[in-house]
């Protein structure tokens, strides 16, 4: 991921994903294999966030256009 985003480093991004953790957002998964491997799901919760993050998005688009 870091590779794929221009500006992205490990550490901001390791510090991103502890807080949506930390939130509820994300759960983080371990694997206890060699090398490490973590992986990263959505929570429920963190599904309804952000269903709420769209609407909000949605209803920032349409005062933008009335404007």
């Amino acid at each position: 991921m870091v590779r794929s985003i221009e500006g992205l480093t490990t550490k901001v991004l390791n510090q991103c994903l502890r807080k949506n953790t930390e939130f509820g957002i994300l759960e983080r998964v371990s694997y206890n294999e060699v090398p490490p491997r973590v992986e990263y799901k959505v929570t429920d919760f963190g599904a309804k966030f952000m269903k709420v993050l769209d609407e909000l998005e949605k209803l920032q688009d349409e005062i933008e256009n009335k404007i």
